[in-house]
């Protein structure tokens, strides 16, 4: 058996036992593949995992930048009180489209807050808003921006807010150092930037799956 297959056979052990899909979210997956989306959403264990934390962290607001088709919107988003609230951020207005019709379909539309285009256009405007510190931010965009992404979510939140980055591993590619890949060096500058800033304390995790080999980085604001 070839490890990708074991991976596969693993996750899909662990979702039917511990996550399995129920019809909106299974719902939520038909109708971005059938839009095109690419197919780079989280898996159903990975969106149970940021449900867990978002309810570990008694999460009220949730920042997410990077909808796509609203599944991992809508994990998060179900991890809220009822008058919680989540701001989601997707640059593509045909992918906002289809979450925004996923999300619905969840409903939760009065919770979630869908905001289009750029998120580094979009960020400013939400901090001159002068909303309350968010409790968790989930990153989840293009890689190449990862540091202002994080700083911004500095910005955006408070002591014993939680920050999360996926797919941090890029098959490994993120541990050389001579990478050009521009979404390598964006993942490998807010690395650094996690392990120097005096705000900051993170860790990260290899993942197998699915997915393939990647990972995702933690970070709680100290300060």
């Amino acid at each position: 058996m070839s490890e990708s297959k074991l991976w596969d056979d693993v996750d899909a052990y662990f979702i039917s036992h511990l996550s399995p899909d129920d019809d909106v979210l299974e719902a939520a997956l038909r109708d971005s593949d059938a839009a095109g989306l690419p197919r780079v959403n989280v898996t159903a264990n990975q969106g149970k995992l940021l449900h867990l934390l978002a309810r570990i962290q008694g999460a009220r607001t949730i920042l997410e930048i990077g909808t796509l088709g609203g599944y991992s919107t809508i994990w998060l988003a179900r991890a809220l009180p009822a008058e919680g609230r989540l701001v989601t951020m997707e640059y593509s207005a045909r992918h906002a489209e289809v979450a925004t019709r996923n999300i619905a379909r969840a409903g939760l539309d009065a919770v979630v807050d869908v905001r289009v285009g750029p998120a580094l256009e979009s960020l400013p405007k939400l901090a001159d808003e002068n909303p309350a510190p968010f409790d968790l931010v989930f990153v989840d965009a293009d890689k190449a921006n990862n540091p202002h992404y994080l700083e911004w979510a500095l910005r955006l939140t408070s002591t014993g807010s939680l920050i999360v980055l996926d797919n941090v591993v890029r098959g490994g590619r993120v541990a050389d150092p001579d990478n050009p890949d521009a979404d390598v060096r964006g993942t490998r500058a807010a690395i650094e930037l996690i392990g120097s800033h005096p705000r900051l304390s993170g860790t990260a995790v290899q993942t197998v799956g699915s997915k393939g080999y990647d990972g995702f980085a933690l970070a709680r604001v100290l300060a």
